[in-house]
């Protein structure tokens, strides 16, 4: 038989270990350093935008979180956070430095990520090799836009005008020098035989902002992406002139002619993709891939992204990875001929 001293002293040892036990749990939770087992998201997910409000970045991280919560996918919070700069590029600098081990915030980007690693000037040293790609989610075209009461009826117009004179005319778009929306500005002109490093582009925080600027007589065209200019163009306050596309769009779009219909060789598809961190845990990423992946095939995403007027292209992490490789090299190419390249 055990003595009442012996008895004490194990229930005296057991409620050590217990409660040693209780503060190493309490440690790890605290530290957030390991995912694994946890039952993952525990906390609210902040999908970031990183741009102001109104352009395709931020269109899309909205939809994503609507339809996510709206399906309940996802049962914590979503919120989307608007970070702007540089064309995306300020936010990843903090996001492949500061959020590496961030599991809670993804974000969404399209081709500025590969553009701005790739870029002469301002060009950012961080681009998707320092995250983990999620998955592709919808494509979209560039759009060469005007007031609608601009003198210009279409697109050879436009390029007739800069041929003449490089300078007379104020393009801008939502993103910085080099990036996407510039690429789309001057991509026709370039195919026109017009010299790209000429023509006077502003950049704005956003395709929201470049369309203010058009609409406020601070512009005279705007390179930026179809789907953020429909609610424009159903108002009729712009005018499309052309789409990048390789063959016309339906809906809002369908008597807006491509530009290769005019006889300017410009093509250029908008991918739009979520990211997480470069360094998250095997739990969070397969936790995404399901969600996506279920977030894709469900009635209510295809709604969205027919609302929107994008085009649904679902590549999941791994063909999406192989994909942005591919995309990497196309765009070193067209860098190289606008002479932009780093």
């Amino acid at each position: 038989m055990f003595s009442l001293k012996r008895i004490s002293a194990v229930m005296c040892a057991g409620a050590l270990a217990l409660s040693l036990g209780a503060c190493s749990s309490k440690e790890t939770a605290s530290t957030g350093k390991k995912e694994e087992g946890t039952g993952y998201p525990t906390k609210a997910i902040t999908v970031v935008a990183p741009s102001g409000a109104g352009g395709g970045w931020d269109l899309t991280a909205r939809s994503l979180t609507k339809v996510l919560g709206a399906t309940k996918l996802v049962k914590q919070p979503l919120t989307v956070e608007n970070k702007p700069g540089g064309g995306g590029a300020v936010f990843m600098a903090e996001y492949a430095t500061q959020q590496v081990n961030n599991n809670n915030m993804l974000f969404v980007s399209s081709p500025p990520i590969i553009i701005n690693n790739l870029k002469k000037e301002g060009n950012s040293p961080y681009g998707y090799k320092n995250t983990t790609p999620l998955a592709q989610l919808t494509k979209d075209y560039g759009a060469i836009v005007v007031k609608a009461d601009s003198k210009f009826k279409d697109l050879k117009s436009v390029l007739e005008e800069v041929k003449k004179d490089p300078t007379k005319l104020t393009f801008a778009g939502g993103s910085a020098p080099g990036s996407m929306d510039h690429l789309i500005s001057i991509l026709p002109a370039y195919k026109y035989g017009v010299d790209p490093t000429k023509i006077k582009y502003v950049s704005y925080d956003g395709g929201g902002e470049a369309i203010t600027a058009l609409l406020g007589g601070n512009a005279d065209v705007i390179g930026t992406d179809a789907s953020s200019v429909k609610e424009f163009l159903k108002a009729g306050k712009v005018r499309v002139l052309a789409v990048t596309a390789t063959e016309r769009l339906s809906g809002d779009y369908k008597d807006v002619p491509t530009a290769k219909e005019q006889g300017v060789d410009a093509e250029f598809t908008i991918w739009r993709g979520v990211f997480g961190p470069e360094k998250m845990t095997k739990e969070a990423k397969t936790y995404w891939e399901n969600a996506i992946d279920k977030l894709v095939q469900s009635p209510e995403w295809k709604t969205e992204v027919e609302t929107q007027g994008w085009e649904l292209e679902y590549k999941n992490n791994s063909d999406f990875e192989a994909f942005l490789g591919e995309q990497d090299k196309q765009v070193q190419q067209l860098l190289t001929a606008l002479g932009m390249q780093k």
